[in-house]
C-alpha cells in the first residue's frame, strides 16, 4: 500500500528515462494515469489498498499510451526574447528593451520587457501574474455579487491538475496560466468557482448557478479539455 507521494524516474521502453509520480488518493476508487506537462511526466492516482508495484505495473501495460501522449507534447517555451506566448488568448512576441524604464507592458502583440535581458523570464512570470489578478479579482467579486455572495480572499497559484478552487470559508484560488488562455475561457473558469460559493460540489444545482452566471459553457470547457495542458509548458518550469 502507497502512503505517502513519490516521485521518481523509470525507465520505459520507447523513451528511456521517465519522470513518474506516485500519488496516493483516498478518493480515487481505480488506479488512473495522467500525463503531466509541467514535468514531462506522468501521474499514477494510487487508491487506498493498491501497491506500488501494482501501480507501476498499471504503466508499462499502457506503455504505448504513454509513450505517444509524452512524443505529443508542444515544445517548452520560454519566457525569452523573440519567443511567441499566448496573452489573453493572442499571440505575443516578448521584446527586450533595456533601456526602458517601464518594466513590462503589453501593446499591439508586443510584450515590452525593460531592463537586463537575463531577468526577462522572471519578469514576464511577474507581469503575466499580476495581469491575471486584475482580469480574475474584478470578475469574481462581481459574480459573487450577482448571487449575494462575498469573495474572502483570493490567490493565484501554479496548480497542475486544477484551473480553480473554492474553500467552505469563501476562498478563491486560480491558476495564473489563465492568462494565457482566451478571455472567454478565464471568465468561465472564474464563474465557475464563484458559483461554488453557492453550491459546493458539481451538482445539477450547481451547474444552474453556472449557467445563471456565465451562460452555456461546454465550449469553454471543451477548449480548457483539449488546450489546457499546453498552458504548462510556457514560462516556469520550461
Amino acid at each position: 500500500m502507497l502512503i505517502n507521494a513519490e516521485e521518481t524516474e523509470i525507465d520505459m521502453p520507447k523513451i528511456g528515462p521517465l519522470p513518474v509520480r506516485l500519488r496516493p488518493s483516498a478518493r480515487a476508487s481505480r488506479l488512473k494515469l495522467r500525463i503531466d506537462p509541467a514535468f514531462d511526466g506522468v501521474e499514477i492516482v494510487v487508491p487506498n489498498g493498491v501497491s506500488r508495484k501494482t501501480a507501476i505495473s498499471m504503466l508499462f501495460q499502457h506503455g504505448d499510451w504513454v509513450t505517444a501522449h509524452i512524443q505529443r507534447l508542444p515544445d517548452r517555451v520560454q519566457f525569452v526574447p523573440g519567443a511567441w506566448i499566448p496573452f489573453m488568448g493572442h499571440d505575443h512576441a516578448i521584446r527586450a528593451v533595456p533601456e526602458a524604464k517601464r518594466g513590462v507592458w503589453a501593446e499591439s502583440g508586443i510584450i515590452w520587457v525593460s531592463g537586463l535581458p537575463e531577468y526577462t523570464n522572471r519578469r514576464v512570470t511577474d507581469f503575466l501574474k499580476k495581469q491575471a489578478k486584475l482580469e480574475i479579482a474584478p470578475r469574481a467579486h462581481e459574480y459573487a455579487g450577482k448571487i449575494g455572495k462575498k469573495v474572502n480572499r483570493i490567490s493565484l497559484k501554479d496548480t497542475r491538475t486544477r484551473w480553480g478552487s473554492c474553500s467552505s470559508n469563501g476562498n478563491l484560488a486560480f491558476s495564473w496560466r489563465l492568462v494565457l488562455a482566451p478571455e472567454d475561457v478565464l471568465d468561465y473558469v472564474v464563474a465557475h468557482e464563484v458559483a461554488h460559493l453557492q453550491e459546493l460540489n458539481h451538482s445539477a444545482r450547481f451547474w444552474a448557478v453556472v449557467e445563471e452566471l456565465y451562460g452555456p459553457s461546454k465550449k469553454q470547457q471543451h477548449w480548457l479539455k483539449r488546450n489546457g495542458s499546453a498552458l504548462h509548458r510556457y514560462g516556469e518550469g520550461s
